[in-house]
């Protein structure tokens, strides 16, 4: 009675050790499990921040590339239009100025040819070698020529100061969207580097975690093998030996009341 006793009370720990070790190695088992998911989720995720990041900062680099050389490209133009329309408006100066004494210098041979169609024969000028007989022709030769140069220098006056304009406009517009495309970017890169940052902490954390809890299953499945011996081999054979006692019980009863001459033959 004392051996069934006392063995039950080992089954009685033993059911009860089993129970809360069964219990703590599922429970690690499964915090060891979720950790170990939540590590590479936040791992995953790092490295594509990082790599966003990374592509984000190069997008930026090619953009202030980018407005450096239109800028560049957009002075060297600008320079070389303002000189073009200042030639433009100094020729048609020049041209207008020479259109002018041309023009009092035929009005002038005019007259002078009227006068000699009338029979007065008015001195000729030094310059002249012969009688002057007038250049009507050769007047509105000139005059033209003149004024259709004029007229090209105008133009291209005009034409360079709407190329200039239009150029102008669309570096303004390239310069506006990529000042609001690069600003998006930084706007990027600061929120992703804050969610990085903040990831990285919670997966030191969940390192940190899995680490402790790692070592909390490895003590439950050590404690495990030490119950095993005692408690799960000897549980299995557990019922069987409590009969085999039972069984041994009644036969010693038996034969105590052969003794004592109770039994009857």
């Amino acid at each position: 009675m004392e051996e069934a006793t006392a063995e039950a009370e080992h089954k009685g720990w033993c059911d009860t050790e089993l129970a809360t070790n069964e219990h703590t190695r599922k429970e690690k088992t499964a915090a060891v499990m979720m950790l170990h998911a939540e590590i590479d989720e936040l791992s995953a995720s790092i490295a594509k921040e990082t790599q966003e990041i990374a592509e984000l900062v190069a997008g930026i680099a090619d953009l202030d590339k980018a407005m450096a050389e239109a800028t560049d490209l957009r002075k060297s133009e600008k320079e070389k239009n303002e000189e073009t329309i200042a030639d433009a408006q100094e020729a048609q100066t020049a041209v207008a100025q020479a259109l002018t004494v041309l023009k009092d210098f035929y009005s002038k041979a005019s007259e002078a040819t009227a006068l000699l169609q009338q029979g007065q024969q008015p001195t000729p000028p030094p310059i002249f070698d012969s009688p002057y007989k007038g250049m009507g022709d050769e007047a509105g030769g000139v005059v033209g020529m003149l004024e259709v140069i004029e007229s090209d220098f105008a133009r291209l006056e005009a034409d360079t100061k709407a190329a200039e304009a239009a150029a102008q406009k669309e570096y303004d517009t390239f310069i506006t969207d990529s000042r609001v495309d690069k600003e998006g970017k930084e706007t990027d890169v600061e929120h992703k580097t804050a969610k990085k940052g903040a990831e990285e902490q919670a997966l030191s954390s969940a390192q940190s975690d899995l680490e402790g809890t790692q070592k909390e299953l490895d003590a439950a499945l050590a404690y495990f093998d030490k119950l095993k011996p005692s408690c799960v081999s000897e549980g299995v054979d557990y019922d069987a030996r409590v009969q085999r006692r039972q069984e041994e019980i009644e036969s010693l009863q038996e034969a105590l009341r052969i003794l004592n001459g109770k039994e009857i033959v």
